[in-house]
């Protein structure tokens, strides 16, 4: 593809977050700036109380990016060498890389063809028998905005003495019958990346628990073990997040729910255009509130319609084109809790819409109708 070809529709577009809001985000900016506090300062303290009680949860600790909020929340569970952590291998890399920074060995198991989230049948299946190690954690990753199924996960690893750890880096607001991604296991983590549903002007992440020894722990980690500046109790690491970003996820945290309700709009646009089209649409599973962080369809044919799209100046994306188990850094080194055809087969067909609140109804219909026409005339 020439990169001169004009893309008119973005497939995602983290300045018109930043436009919609730009003079209350350069306020709060201005702001920071002036105080001369410019890491774990106010703004972070309060953006952690104002997060935790969005989601629900009593405890919320800013950090550096979500890669890091995972590997803390695994490290603040006593998870290292030796330890199994279960997960899937439809997912982002950082995933995988966090579980491996604490020093665990990622098992990966297969995923519910209508969600792309963990099977809980395949977990069940995994954790029957593991391989050799300790099994010590499960990580379920809310995918696309779409929560994982936690009753049955929950339910699945009752019996066996694991930590629960969510990654929420793709579900801010998301929720599964009432009750908010980040509110169901033992603790989760969530990345703030410029193009999250509610993302930073850079890097942020945040670690969330009902647990207060948990949050504590994490506290004491993201800055070098320290209970007392300059004096570590433990080994630990610089994760923080600072007082810019926080300040600008404070606005941005206000506009939140209302910029799911769009999104999901959206997604019902793009619902209506295609449902006559044989493509496999966005499924959502009875009790779940999808935010729709990506609005993923799926063919065989998935390539030669992201070129035709392109030709039209609509932009596309693919979450995610190689499963982390195939992957050149991964291959062959990996445990797999079970076979993964499905991941395997999603991977190839998988293909992601321009999706983010900015989007209008007009280019929805736009993008919509050019699918359409690939579709009927066999282009």
């Amino acid at each position: 593809m020439s990169a001169k070809q004009p893309i008119e529709i973005p497939q995602t577009d983290p300045r018109a977050g930043y436009r919609e809001h730009q003079a209350e985000i350069d306020a709060a900016i201005r702001g920071v700036l002036d105080s001369g506090r410019y890491i774990l300062g106010p703004e972070v303290e309060h953006f952690e109380r104002e997060y935790a009680a969005y989601l629900g949860v009593n405890h919320a600790v800013g950090v550096a990016n979500g890669t890091d909020a995972l590997d803390l929340s695994l490290r603040a569970c006593g998870v290292g060498a030796g330890d199994l952590v279960f997960t899937v291998s439809h997912t982002a890399v950082a995933t995988v890389a966090a579980i491996e920074s604490a020093g665990a060995t990622p098992v990966l198991v297969d995923i519910d063809p209508a969600t792309y989230t963990m099977d809980p049948g395949c977990l069940a299946a995994a954790l029957a028998n593991p391989p050799p190690g300790r099994p010590r954690a499960v990580v379920p990753v809310h995918l696309y905005g779409h929560p994982a199924d936690m009753p049955a996960i929950l339910e699945t690893v009752r019996h066996h003495d694991l930590f629960v750890i969510e990654d929420c880096a793709q579900s801010h607001g998301a929720a599964l019958n009432g009750r908010m991604t980040g509110s169901w296991g033992d603790i989760a983590s969530f990345s703030f990346y410029p193009t999250k549903n509610l993302g930073a002007l850079g890097d942020g992440g945040m670690v969330v628990t009902d647990k207060p020894k948990l949050a504590e722990r994490v506290r004491h980690l993201r800055q070098y073990g320290w209970r007392e500046r300059y004096v570590s109790d433990s080994p630990g690491v610089n994760s923080r997040l600072d007082e810019l970003q926080a300040a600008v996820l404070r606005v941005k945290l206000r506009y939140l729910e209302g910029d799911n309700t769009r999104r999901r709009g959206l997604a019902r646009i793009y619902d209506a255009l295609l449902q006559e089209t044989g493509l496999i649409l966005p499924s959502v599973r009875p009790g779940a509130s999808h935010v729709y962080h990506q609005y993923i369809i799926r063919l065989p044919r998935r390539d030669e319609l992201s070129f035709h799209l392109w030709e039209a100046g609509v932009g596309t994306g693919v979450h995610y084109p190689v499963p982390v188990h195939l992957q050149p850094a991964y291959r062959g080194r990996l445990p797999l809790g079970t076979p993964l055809p499905v991941t395997e087969q999603a991977a190839g067909e998988i293909l992601s819409l321009p999706m983010f609140p900015q989007l209008s109804d007009a280019q929805v219909r736009q993008a919509g109708e050019c699918i359409g026409r690939f579709q009927r005339d066999g282009a």
